[in-house]
């Protein structure tokens, strides 16, 4: 899994304009002191990182890759084990305290997969990726996992076919308007738009019985590039493996929500398992989409339904029909985490956890190792430091997860495990999951997004010099629109993305409050190897980071960002730009709103008058649209209000820090760690016991997965769903809900402006 976006706009441009930007401080200029750090930590905290850089080897990364996708490592099986295994002998190596935790998890293999078009004649899909003389493990079958998807239901069905173009809820808008129904057809759907698992939800929602995925050219083929093996793009038998069970209503083990899956847990029935998919689902190349296309008849598909094979895209129904049937293995498997502690000097108590997961779909070279060993590297080096006589003011956790690509099973279930010490002690978590050649992609808590921007400053980029944040900026300005060029341009630091789902910072941070970071870099390598057989090691040493350069700049961004996190005086987070965000996205569910109602408004009117009625075109298909759902008044003003009070609470603590600082006054060890256990517990305040509407699992009030989104992120989620979903009166009810929890937010800023003053 991986939640990042693909980088695809104006890179030349942004590698171009990179080299104009102005640095951050000249080169004669003093070090200002870092965040959390005075000047004279802040000289000692620099000289250690200066000391970990010379310890990243990326030859090592090259041998760790070479040795961990030599076979597929699938959950489950046993060179998965063997994985858990060396990368916990090499933790030990380094001198950590290194445990494998195991939990007990619901994992389904294929046993039956059918795919076949019934009429208008007799087709039987390939289902296969061929094995390719440029790729070694290419060839490895009695290893390999076949196409599908894990969650699926068992089924026999047949029925028309629809073609639904991404299979989102605008989508089937679109099918509605034409008066077409899918209730009993199994739907096609391309890749792209949504995460994976949105898709046969949605199918099921509106009455399918079956839902196929393929993957379009113009999204993730020849369109974009050559195709594997002479280029990096998929190929025409190349299909994406993944989950589809229901994350945006909750992660890890489906048969135990709630608690950890050890051996003698109380498990559910399968049939009352909430995250399951309701109906088949199989994804499948684009050779073998193409032959249903050029089945399908009906009204022609819109222009942007229109992928890039050399077919006419119908929507149907029909006369295409296909018969579909799967059955799978449906066991309970070990899942194999693997953590590694350093114990702190200082604050033991205060723990920083960095991560990515070990187990792949297939050898899994980009997802996950690349991420995996750029973690190994950061704790090899930290293990060196460890030999000299440094420890870590707070205790280093560093952890190797199993089961991310099910439904980020290990990561779910050790937290569950240790929840209540996670809430306790947990300082805040940092996560990868692979990594590429590019741009900086960096999403987190936004109280952390000053410390970020700081850590990305002191890295260079390896192709072009300048920082990764320069470099990241650039980016950002070059490919913005006017408007949020203009915004953007207004500001000094790196803006982080807000986290949804599809990645192991999840659990710690939507479920438990736990401050986190997802970091990697992309934009340059994209390619279509993901969650294919060609997800190998000769893919990524050809075409993504042939000599481990970005490797070792992501181990410096994550091993900055542990190393600051764990050896600050105080912890290094910032309210002012946590108050500005939510500031921006009470704006944006405020506008939402006012935007329906005009948009509703002008519509009904039109309907009304008649003149929408009149572009019903029948011979198109299309339908007489109806009037929509008026939008009430609703009342913004207790979001309003919180807002205030948190803009200045989050001023008021600036001000107090800075004032601190300039005085050269500090804060005794006993007022530093009161302070450290406020600054730390303050995410969870932004959490609420019973979750968010529908899913509970979600307690974090300012960011989870859409519902209907996936991996993208909803903000002020409980809001603004409710809002897009017409839902009014559950819009008041989360307003009511989420004003107070932004007022608890405040007390707690408040309570560490009174820390730093005493």
């Amino acid at each position: 899994m991986k939640s990042a976006g693909l980088l695809v706009l104006s890179i030349v441009a942004a590698t171009a304009f990179s080299g104009v930007m102005p640095a951050v401080r000249g080169a004669d200029a003093p070090a200002a002191p870092l965040l959390g750090f005075d000047a004279a930590s802040s000289a000692t905290q620099r000289a250690i990182e200066a000391r970990f850089d010379d310890k990243l080897d990326p030859a090592q990364m090259r041998t760790w890759m070479k040795v961990m996708a030599a076979r597929p490592h699938h959950l489950g099986s046993p060179y998965g084990k063997y994985v858990a295994d060396y990368v916990a002998h090499q933790f030990k190596s380094w001198g950590y305290d290194t445990t494998i935790e195991t939990f007990h998890v619901l994992f389904p293999t294929p046993r039956t997969r059918v795919v076949e078009l019934v009429t208008p004649q007799h087709v039987r899909l390939r289902l296969d990726e061929p094995a390719l003389k440029e790729d070694g493990t290419s060839a490895q079958k009695n290893e390999q996992l076949p196409t599908y998807h894990a969650y699926a239901a068992d089924g026999d069905v047949k029925g028309a076919l629809v073609y639904v173009n991404y299979g989102v809820p605008k989508d089937y808008e679109e099918l509605d308007r034409r008066g077409i129904d899918v209730r009993g057809k199994i739907v096609l759907a391309r890749y792209g738009g949504s995460w994976r698992g949105i898709k046969p939800k949605v199918a099921a929602e509106h009455g399918a019985v079956g839902c196929i995925i393929y993957s379009d050219p113009r999204d993730d083929g020849y369109f974009r590039g050559e195709a594997y093996p002479k280029g990096t793009f998929r190929n025409q038998w190349g299909a994406q493996r993944g989950s589809v069970m229901d994350i945006p209503v909750a992660s890890g083990d489906p048969l135990t929500p709630g608690v950890a899956a050890t051996r003698d847990a109380k498990r559910l029935d399968r049939k009352d398992a909430l995250t399951l998919m309701k109906i088949p689902v199989l994804p499948i190349s684009w050779g073998d989409a193409l032959p249903l296309l050029q089945a399908l008849g009906g009204p022609v598909a819109p222009v942007d339904w229109r992928g890039a094979l050399p077919t006419t895209y119908h929507i149907g129904p029909g006369p295409a029909v296909v018969h579909m049937k799967l059955a799978f293995d449906w066991k309970v498997v070990p899942a194999y985490d693997v953590i590694a502690r350093m114990v702190g000097a200082d604050r033991p108590d205060e723990w920083v956890i960095r991560a990515n997961h070990h187990d792949a779909w297939v050898n899994g070279a980009e997802d996950p190792i690349s991420g995996l060993v750029t973690l190994m590297a950061e704790a090899r080096a930290v293990g060196e430091l460890a030999r000299t006589g440094w420890r870590p003011r707070r205790t280093i956790v560093f952890a190797a997860w199993d089961g991310e690509e099910q439904g980020l099973l290990g990561s779910t279930e050790w937290a569950e495990a240790h929840a209540d010490e996670l809430r306790e002690k947990a300082v805040a978590y940092v996560n990868s999951d692979g990594n590429g050649r590019g741009f900086l992609n960096a999403g987190g808590s936004h109280t952390l997004e000053p410390f970020v921007a700081e850590v990305a400053r002191d890295v260079k980029d390896p192709q072009r010099g300048v920082s990764v944040a320069d470099r990241r900026r650039a980016y950002d300005l070059v490919s913005a629109s006017p408007d949020e060029r203009k915004e953007l341009a207004a500001q000094t630091g790196l803006r982080l993305a807000a986290l949804g789902s599809g990645s192991d910072f999840t659990p710690f941070l939507q479920h438990l409050g736990i401050a986190s970071l997802n970091l990697g870099f992309r934009g340059e390598s994209d390619a279509g190897s993901y969650h294919s057989i060609y997800d190998s090691f000769d893919h990524y040493t050809r075409f993504v980071d042939p000599d481990f350069r970005y490797g070792v700049a992501l181990a410096q961004v994550a091993g900055r960002a542990v190393l600051r996190l764990a050896g600050a005086d105080t912890l290094p987070l910032d309210f002012g730009a946590f108050a500005d965000t939510v500031g921006r996205y009470v704006k944006e569910v405020i506008k939402l709103c006012d935007d329906m109602r005009t948009e509703t408004e002008a519509h009904n009117k039109l309907v009304v008058d008649g003149t929408l009625v009149t572009a019903a075109d029948p011979k198109e298909g299309l339908v007489a649209p109806k009037l929509k759902q008026v939008v009430p008044f609703v009342n913004f003003a207790p979001l309003q209000n919180a807002l205030l009070l948190l803009h200045k609470a989050a001023g008021a603590y600036g001000h107090a820090a800075a004032d601190r600082a300039k005085s050269g006054r500090e804060l005794s060890a006993d007022a530093r760690a009161r302070l450290d256990g406020v600054l730390r517990k303050a995410e969870r305040a932004l959490t609420r016991a019973d979750g968010l509407p529908q899913r509970p699992f979600y307690r974090h009030q300012i960011y989870a997965p859409g519902f209907y989104t996936g991996y993208g992120v909803k903000t002020l989620p409980g809001v603004r769903e409710a809002i897009e979903e017409r839902k009014w009166r559950v819009v008041d009810e989360q307003i009511a809900r989420l004003a107070p929890t932004l007022e608890a937010f405040t007390a707690e800023i408040e309570s560490a402006t009174a820390a730093v003053n005493r």
